[in-house]
């Protein structure tokens, strides 16, 4: 008989609650969860298809170990043995930094990404870490470090409460949002628009998002800085700033006009190609909401000034007095992140701590750019990467010029790759280590629950066993550590995790700030629950968060001690492991509250509204004012049932509008002889790509459209479906040498290129 189990959808930020039909040990279908306290019954095309993607028959179920040149299935000692005989004879020989680690995007989306990495750089010792973050959000982690001290406290739009969204740089009804965790992204629009409230879109296509929308703006791609600073000049000149609260925790308020005062929308609007009155109008109309919040994302990180442009996000957040205020923009306060401490100064944040061996590019949050790893396996001399552990990521395809990053990978000494699929990255590897499908996963969201819009919490064991012949996720990189660390064979993969949280627990009992300071670290672990190490590091982090029952009667005291000192104590507590497994659609923490000065880990414990980098970056934007724009210009763009380049080996999530096309203007297609279905050629800094045209007024003249994520056209890759529809790869137009010189993000909109029609 068919049963049902819940689960939480790991296929994008929205982080959907899903109930799955199975029959036997197959996923048979997948609809929304009516009573997932959070998505409510929610689901887009992607999770619907999960049973799909589950049962890929092109999905490894065995280890594969490079012999003889060729990629064999083997056993799981065979892999571990390979890793271990390999990866700890490089750094003897050649150092820590010979060896580098790469991060796919899919790591947020699962637990044991959240868990382990960390712990894997620690144990290899090596600053070579390499993330998709470069490839996407840098900007805003940089920006939000500058502000707030620190990287990871990113506000986000309250959209069940506000009167006035702006989005720059979104198009969250086909990407379900990014750095703003909200399932049902197109619904509460329309609730939003039907409470009476406005909606503005700045995006040089008419998205999807866009045709729900009150106004639309469609500037040139790459001007979002300029038009972000003429929206903050024209609040500071025409004295229409109200912080409100902030003005007493902000510095710099006073030097920010003077900073800003080229950036008139008369200056801007030849760049942006908007009139100036309507940048005006914008400003007033933000200006006079009753509640307002600011939201930008991918198209204005990803673009020459991507840091300024999420910089000056939250900038009008302040003027506006719209951050850290309901309907405005908030910080979440996830289940298993840190308890608030006191408001007081941190110790804030750094840039370019230490720089890549040959370009010199600085270290951003411990990364360094993804578009300079090639470079760094290929140049000669110390400290060049000799080794690749890529984890989740599939780096040929999502980072500039895969050519010759394909080329540099095959040239590694050694190189693992934890993937479920052989695709155009993994099939370099000299180990192949494939996690189990989602089904047969445990699933919470530590990172994604940083970003919702509402506070709430879920945890969704696996649905079915995992095969006696397959590892988990987390037991596969809890091995890995020990491998790479010399200690394989002489320790079990429950100790990885239980020096965890050892090394955890020992930190907080000695923190003068923590309300368990002093306690027995040993009492506490042994109240820990759980069925495995990752289900006891959850319970930890539950217990130690913001709602956590401090280990209940060992916490009792503390606890009141934390009230006295005026620490965060308004949401329900008492939250652990066992009482989540007692709630399997979750628990709803209430929406999300004010958390200013508290999480301010500046230097002054302010916000610094006009830090050094920052101001030091301004006169390059100034620049821009007087350079010439290119006549034509790429971006890229999202499909609802993709997400970048995973996707594309499930039958249901390819074809129709997910198509590998790139669409062009009537205009600019009479222009430059282009016709509906012919074919072009497209040519930028990084070489030409041969691609299908697609003649559509939904992007504005000057600037054409190609997807991300496709090429699935190379030998020796397992993808059946995708090599079917293989597309072309859209950063082979890019040599890597445009970045955003703050974050290190590769430059991914808004470039020049040349077409030419082909016959």
């Amino acid at each position: 008989m068919p049963r049902t189990a819940p689960r939480i959808c790991p296929l994008c930020e929205a982080t959907c609650g899903l109930t799955l039909t199975i029959e036997g040990t197959t996923v048979t279908g997948a609809r929304g969860d009516r009573d997932d306290v959070f998505s409510r019954g929610f689901v887009c095309p992607k999770g619907a298809a999960l049973g799909a993607l589950d049962s890929d028959p092109d999905r490894l179920r065995t280890p594969l170990v490079r012999r003889g040149g060729r990629l064999r299935e083997a056993t799981w000692e065979e892999a571990y043995d390979t890793i271990a005989a390999a990866v700890p004879a490089l750094i003897r020989e050649h150092g820590a930094q010979s060896v580098g680690v790469v991060l796919g995007n899919p790591n947020a989306h699962t637990m044991a990404g959240a868990l382990y990495p960390p712990l894997l750089l620690g144990a290899l010792g090596t600053r070579n870490l390499f993330t998709a973050s470069t490839l996407d959000q840098m900007p805003k982690h940089v920006s939000s470090g500058l502000l707030f001290g620190d990287p990871f406290a990113i506000p986000v739009p309250d959209l069940d409460r506000t009167d006035f969204l702006l989005l720059i740089g979104a198009n969250p009804v086909e990407s379900n949002g990014s750095l703003c965790t909200a399932p049902d992204f197109p619904g509460r629009l329309k609730a939003l628009r039907a409470r009476g409230g406005t909606l503005v879109v700045v995006d040089p296509r008419r998205t999807r998002t866009v045709r729900l929308a009150d106004r639309h703006l469609a500037p040139r791609p790459g001007s979002d800085a300029l038009l972000l600073a003429a929206l903050a000049h024209t609040l500071l000149d025409e004295k229409l700033t109200a912080p409100g609260a902030l003005g007493e925790h902000t510095e710099g308020l006073g030097e920010l006009a003077d900073a800003l005062g080229s950036f008139t929308p008369e200056a801007v609007a030849p760049a942006c190609d908007l009139p100036a009155e309507e940048i005006r109008s914008l400003a007033r109309e933000l200006a006079a909401s009753p509640t307002a919040a600011v939201y930008g994302r991918i198209g204005s990180c990803t673009v020459e000034y991507g840091t300024l442009a999420s910089w000056l996000v939250d900038v009008l957040n302040v003027l506006t007095g719209n951050l850290d205020r309901p309907g405005g923009a908030l910080f979440p306060l996830p289940a298993t992140g840190p308890r608030p401490r006191p408001a007081g100064p941190g110790r804030g944040f750094a840039l370019g701590r230490w720089q890549s061996r040959v370009s010199g590019h600085p270290e951003v949050k411990s990364e360094l750019p993804t578009a300079a790893l090639a470079e760094e396996i290929e140049t000669p001399g110390e400290g060049r990467i000799r080794a690749v552990i890529a984890i989740a990521a599939n780096p040929v395809l999502s980072a500039p010029d895969g050519r010759r990053l394909d080329a540099a990978l095959a040239g590694v000494d050694f190189m693992v790759s934890v993937d479920p699929y052989l695709n155009e990255t993994s099939r370099h590897a000299h180990v192949v280590l494939p996690p189990p499908p989602p089904s047969r996963t445990a699933h919470h969201d530590f990172s994604f629950n940083g970003f919702a819009i509402r506070n709430q919490v879920r945890y969704t064991r696996p649905a079915i066993p995992l095969e006696a012949d397959r590892l988990d996720e987390c037991e596969i990189l809890a091995r890995l550590v020990l491998a790479v660390s010399g200690a394989h064979g002489s320790a079990e993969p429950s100790a990885v995790d239980e020096t965890a949280i050892r090394a955890a627990l020992a930190k907080e009992t000695a923190d003068r700030n923590s309300p368990l300071h002093g306690t027995d670290p040993a009492r506490l672990e042994a109240m820990l629950t759980g069925e495995n190490g990752p289900e006891r590091r959850l319970d930890l982090m539950l217990r130690l968060g913001p709602y956590g029952d401090l280990f209940g009667a060992a916490g009792a005291e503390a606890a009141e001690h934390g009230r006295e000192q005026g620490r965060e104590q308004e949401q329900e507590q008492g939250l652990s492991l066992e009482r989540l497994l007692a709630h399997p659609h979750g628990i709803d923490l209430g929406p999300l509250r004010p958390r200013l000065p508290g999480l301010l880990r500046t230097r002054s414990g302010r916000i610094e509204l006009l830090p050094d980098p920052i101001a030091a970056e301004l006169p390059r934007l100034r620049a821009a004012l007087a350079e010439r724009p290119a006549a034509l210009v790429l971006v890229g763009r999202r499909h609802l049932r993709s997400n970048n380049s995973w996707l594309h080996n499930v039958p249901a999530l390819v074809g129709g509008s997910n198509r590998c096309t790139l669409q062009v203007h009537p205009h600019d297609a009479d222009r430059l002889g282009l016709a509906d279905g012919g074919r072009a050629r497209v040519t930028a800094d990084g070489g030409s790509l041969d691609v299908p045209v697609e003649v559509t007024d939904t992007v504005r003249t000057g600037v054409v459209s190609l997807p991300h994520g496709w090429g699935h056209d190379r030998d020796g890759t397992r993808l059946a479906v995708a090599g079917t529809v293989a597309g072309v790869n859209v950063n082979q137009l890019l040599d890597g040498s445009r970045l955003d010189p703050l974050s290190g993000t590769a430059v991914l909109n808004g470039f020049p290129v040349t077409l030419t029609p082909l016959p």
